[in-house]
Parts: structure tokens; sequence; C-alpha cells
């Protein structure tokens, strides 16, 4: 009795030790990079994609979440072209991660290059990013209203309004805001949302559209004023970033009698060609990025709206996102 325990015991190890060696194998099968990750940036240095990219890697590689590491390589040539084409032409090839916003959208409908989201890989999207209404703090504007009678009663094109690059979000928002209040502005495109800032620090021009990640640090230090935020909703962020302000305390541009909303995609795709086991590790990757307090605290320091999307829901986003985008931009005169 006692030699056919042992042996019943036997056989039932001998059965694990397989069944665990089959998960082995089946775990070591799935697809992971196997040298260096690009992850190309189409946009300036210093903006928020490349803060937020550089944010993500560090996380990535604080907490080992991939054994091969991230490069950052920023490619905002050509108002972002230069690094869209590089992932649009870079079939097959899944160690690059392109770090997407609306010029997806934007680029290919202005400027008529071959490029289409649709033939991209959609990994995720990690977070919608907010855009407000900014003066210099010197100036005497208080509320949005003020500020855009006074370029309303200002000859055409009087104000500047500066922003990144030339027929992308912030033109299309100083296109709808002039729009929605009769006001015309001098669009002025930097290479960056950190350049633009330095700008209207500097009284170069008199307004930009920046996100929050790219107006902070002015902000905090008293030179730049934020007027109001081109969302539906305020802002959720209630510890103060300056002496008297938070995030949540800056009025919607609606309550401010200008019906103008606006929010951008934060996202990654891989290059066409690749397979949805490249783009699950991704997304398995992304989610424990977004989960770690790193995030949640850059999250909150910069005023990003959380979401998370991959699949289907986010292919579904993308369709909505895009038709809205191609509307306005045949009303500003963009499309190409």
């Amino acid at each position: 009795m006692f030699m056919q325990r042992l042996l019943k015991v036997a056989l039932l190890g001998a059965s694990g030790l397989v069944l665990s060696g089959a998960m082995g194998v089946a775990q070591s099968a799935e697809w992971q990079p196997t040298k260096p990750v690009e992850v190309i940036v189409p946009a300036g240095a210093g903006g928020a994609s490349d803060q937020m990219a550089r944010l993500i890697t560090s996380i990535v590689q604080k907490h080992q979440l991939m054994k091969q590491p991230m490069i950052i390589q920023i490619k905002g040539g050509a108002s972002g072209a230069e690094g869209a084409m590089d992932v649009q032409e870079s079939k097959g090839n899944a160690h690059k991660l392109f770090v997407a916003f609306s010029l997806i959208y934007t680029l290919p409908i202005a400027t008529g290059l071959p490029l289409n989201w649709r033939t991209l890989n959609p990994v995720a999207m990690i977070a919608l990013d907010e855009f407000l209404l900014w003066v210099n703090s010197e100036t005497p504007y208080k509320n949005a209203r003020s500020f855009l009678d006074a370029v309303k009663a200002a000859p055409p094109e009087t104000f500047k309004m500066g922003g990144t690059g030339s027929k992308r979000e912030d033109q299309l928002i100083s296109f709808a805001l002039g729009k929605a209040y009769g006001a015309k502005f001098t669009y002025i495109p930097y290479k960056s949302g950190g350049e633009a800032a330095t700008q209207l620090v500097g009284k170069h021009i008199d307004s930009n559209v920046n996100n929050p990640s790219e107006n902070i640090a002015q902000w905090r230090a008293g030179e730049l004023r934020a007027l109001c935020v081109f969302s539906a909703q305020r802002m959720a962020y209630k510890n103060k970033i300056t002496k008297d302000q938070s995030w949540a305390d800056i009025p919607t541009c609606k309550e401010s009698g200008v019906d103008v909303e606006y929010q951008m995609l934060r996202a990654f795709f891989l290059p066409p060609g690749t397979t949805k086991e490249q783009s699950a590790f991704y997304v398995d990757v992304l989610k424990k990025v977004v989960a770690t307090p790193e995030w949640k605290d850059y999250v909150e320091r910069n005023a990003l709206k959380e979401t998370f999307s991959s699949g289907p829901d986010f292919v579904k986003f993308l369709e909505k996102d895009d038709a809205n985008h191609r509307t306005l931009m045949k009303e500003a005169g963009f499309a190409k």
C-alpha cells in the first residue's frame, strides 16, 4: 500500500512537471522585443509628446517591464511628417513604437502624404490631453471673454496666436475659437509647445492654446495666466498649482461664452504589417505603466484625462475622432 501511494505521488508529480514545462514553453513562445525599441516622437523636443514618452520609458526601465531598452527618437521635422512617415514605411518592424496624437488625422489631410492610421497597428490610447487658452500674466485679461472681446475689437489678425506646427491641433483650435467668437488671429507656428510657451512669456505672441504640461512651469512661476479649458467639464484636479489656483479652478471655455471643445488622444501605434501578438505585448506593458504611482502623479500634475482603450473600442474612438477632424479641417480650409 505504501509503495502504491509513493507511485501515485510520483506520477502526479511527474504530470505536474510536464504541465509546468508546457506552460513555460507557451510563455516563452509569446512575442517580445529581441532588440532595443525605438520610440518615435513626431514632435519637437520639450513638448508634451516628448515629455510623456520620456516618462513612460523611465517607468518601463525602473519597473523592468521589458527586457529590452526603449530609445527615444525625436523626429519632428516637417511638422511631424518625418516621424510619421518613418513608421509608415517601417513595415513589419515591431521594434518601432509610434507616439501618436491628432497628427495621425491632420497630417495626411493637410499635406496629401500617404499616411493612414488605418494601415498602422493600433496599440492603445492611454490618455486624453486638454488644451487651454493662455495669455501673459502682465496683460489685463482676467477671463476668456475680455480677451476675445479685445481680439474682436482690434483690426483682423492684430493679435498673434502661437502654437505647435501648421494645420495641426493648435491652429485648428485657434480657427474654431475665432469662428465661434468672430475674432481673427495671426497664427504663428513653432516647433514645439515649449517654444510657444517661451514666446508667450517674452510677449512675442499674445496667446497660445498649449496643453497643461507645456505651460505649467510658466503658470506656476506667475508668468502666464490660464483663461479657460476647451473641454465639456472642468478638470478634476484640485491641488493648488499656483498660489491661488488649481486646474479645477479654471473655467471651461463654454462657461466663458465660447462654445469650443477639443481634447487630443495620447496613444501608441506599431508600423503596418505587425501582428496582433506584437500589439498585445505593448498593450500589456502600457497597462502596467498606467498602473504605476509615477504615471498617476504625472497625470495629475499635467491635468491629463485618464482613459485607457485598446482593441475594437480604440478603433471605434479613432473612427469618430478622425471624422471630427476631417470636418474641422475642411471648414478651416486646411484640407489639401
